[in-house]
């Protein structure tokens, strides 16, 4: 007779057998879109989707296919949820793939062109780990931004010359507005003229401000008179009007660890095209940002095409090409709260000012912080966050482990300093969109390798401020080699005063300020019809050497300045 304790572990081991063999089965489960998409749903296939990533849920899937061809989605059966974006605006957004919480999850597409109608953010990524994305391209029937054909120019007044297929139009109570947008401000803040021909800002072209509120009469054929006094625009060219919102990134990275994402379009979105806040590790390979073909748009993206705020681990942008945005193409950068008390020994109470900054909670127990003076980007000291209190979007009580000194006054500035993400950026095309290329700002080694610029202000930019924007920057550790700069700088005078340059907002005690350390130029090529080469301030060790200067005539500079090498209160200069 067998023993019943043999026969335990013969069930026992059988048990495990079947266990192990079910999880090896869900850890390598795929699941096809395809399976869930039926003819009746052909025009909208959200409702697809959705369960397609609740059984990767549930079934513990690590890939789902997307078939090949447009899939048209709408934002009906979408997901929901209430998003604070940094450098975007807050909402509740609808989501097509909400991949929240997700982990060793791969989209995997074969040209899969996800055309969307609507409202819908296409991907959001929170708490999201291990996660490629890979072969989607992204599109909107209708865009979030307008553009007209530049028709007549006079003193007063343009007359303009719509495609109404592409972009509707109406004229309401005397204002111009546009159709499929939401109501009021009309959904455009700024205008810009575009160089026809060579598709890209025009040539010393600068913003013009209306906020949705311009005057406009219909004269019929799909042209509209606008009034706007003193606007300087060239007939035939384009003016394209740039998106009010940033309400619809196309890929949100929140708080995610170890996200790729590769042969990815984003032929437009209403908002950034990639943004990652308070994640480690993201790398975009062989991504575009580019005008979708064969619709005759001279705008991608409504904002910028990446953007990384408060990220760690490394940050990496490898052969991708980023064109036509209507912002920069990356901004790398910590976040500046403002103290608005001071509660002594130990406890600040601290405010996110600026409004695409709500929300935007970063400060954790044991997190090592800064506090900065705000006007001149002066370190006051060091401190350690024994406890957090989150008041509203706004405000944030924070309890320090040691006591804070005299010097710490309100309107200081304060931001983390625990980690900072290594950046490399190579073998990337970067042009004709508005403004600038990289703004630079982590201070871990940041590459900038072999990439080509044609861009309308300063390719390479050194920002962070503790009055408007509050973005902390102050890099360490900068080598920018091999790359090609093509006569940059042929937009406006507000985009950049060089091809590398310094914009920080230090406002006082220069002399004594060094925001910036340790950047090395070499082994670049610079064609430049600008003679400006370099301007920097408040900057420590600075090489420029090996550098091939190549002067054309290819636009006509008309500005003041005329100096190459421009370098005020900086110490450790070195240009050969």
């Amino acid at each position: 007779m067998r023993n019943k304790s043999v026969d335990c572990l013969i069930v026992t081991i059988v048990m495990s057998v079947v266990s192990m063999l079910l999880s090896c089965e869900n850890q390598s489960k795929t699941i096809f879109l395809n399976d869930y998409i039926t003819s009746d749903i052909q025009d909208d296939v959200m409702p697809a989707i959705r369960n397609a990533i609740e059984d990767c849920n549930r079934l513990k899937a690590n890939k789902l296919v997307l078939p090949s061809g447009h899939l048209q989605i709408k934002p009906d059966f979408a997901f929901e949820r209430y998003c604070f974006v940094t450098n975007n605006d807050e909402g509740l957004k609808r989501i097509a793939f909400d991949l929240s919480g997700m982990e060793d999850i791969e989209i995997q597409g074969d040209d899969t062109h996800l055309d969307f109608i609507g409202y819908v953010v296409p991907f959001l990524l929170n708490y999201s780990n291990n996660v490629v994305i890979d072969g989607v391209s992204i599109d909107y029937t209708t865009p979030f931004h307008s553009e007209a054909e530049i028709v007549n120019v006079q003193k007063d007044f343009v007359d303009l010359k719509f495609d109404k297929d592409e972009f509707p139009y109406e004229i309401r109570n005397g204002l111009l507005s546009f159709a499929n947008k939401p109501t009021g401000s009309g959904f455009y803040n700024s205008l810009l003229e575009f160089d026809k021909q060579k598709r890209e800002p025009a040539h010393d072209a600068v913003d013009y401000w209306a906020d949705g509120a311009v005057k406009a009469v219909d004269l019929g054929n799909d042209c509209v008179r606008m009034f706007y006094d003193g606007m300087k625009a060239t007939p035939d060219n384009i003016l394209v009007f740039g998106c009010g919102h940033r309400l619809l990134p196309a890929f949100i990275i929140s708080d995610c660890r170890n996200v790729l994402i590769k042969n990815t379009n984003v032929f437009h979105s209403g908002g950034m095209a990639f943004v990652a806040q308070r994640s480690m590790d993201v790398e975009l390979n062989r991504c575009k940002v580019t005008p979708a073909p064969g619709k005759n748009r001279v705008l991608s993206a409504t904002a910028d095409a990446t953007h990384f705020a408060n990220c760690g681990g490394f940050v990496k942008l490898t052969d991708c090409l980023f064109e036509n945005q209507f912002d920069d193409a990356t901004n790398i950068h910590g976040i500046y709260c403002k103290i608005t008390d001071v509660v002594y020994p130990d406890k600040l109470i601290v405010k996110l000012v600026h409004e695409a900054q709500h929300g935007f909670y970063f400060f954790k127990k044991g997190m090592k912080i800064e506090i900065v003076d705000n006007q001149s980007l002066a370190h006051i000291e060091d401190a350690v966050v024994d406890e957090v209190n989150i008041i509203n979007k706004v405000y944030q009580e924070i309890v320090l482990k040691e006591p804070l000194s005299a010097f710490v006054e309100k309107g200081f500035v304060v931001a983390q300093t625990s980690y900072y993400p290594e950046v490399t950026i190579k073998g990337c095309t970067i042009r004709s969109n508005r403004a600038r290329g990289l703004l630079l700002g982590s201070r871990a080694k940041i590459v900038i390798d072999s990439n080509y610029f044609h861009v309308p202000g300063s390719p390479i930019y050194f920002e962070g401020d503790g009055s408007y924007w509050f973005e902390q920057s102050g890099v360490r550790d900068v080598e920018i080699t091999r790359n090609v700069f093509d006569n940059c700088g042929f937009g406006s005078p507000s985009w950049g005063k060089a091809t590398v340059a310094v914009g920080s907002g230090i406002w006082k005690d220069k002399e004594n300020c060094r925001y910036h350390k340790n950047i090395r130029v070499h082994d670049n090529v610079f064609r430049h019809f600008d003679p400006r080469i370099v301007n920097i301030y408040c900057v420590d060790s600075f090489d420029f050497y090996d550098n091939i200067l190549i002067e054309t005539a290819d636009y006509q500079y008309n500005q003041m300045k005329k100096e190459a090498f421009i370098t005020t209160n900086c110490d450790n200069i070195n240009i050969k």
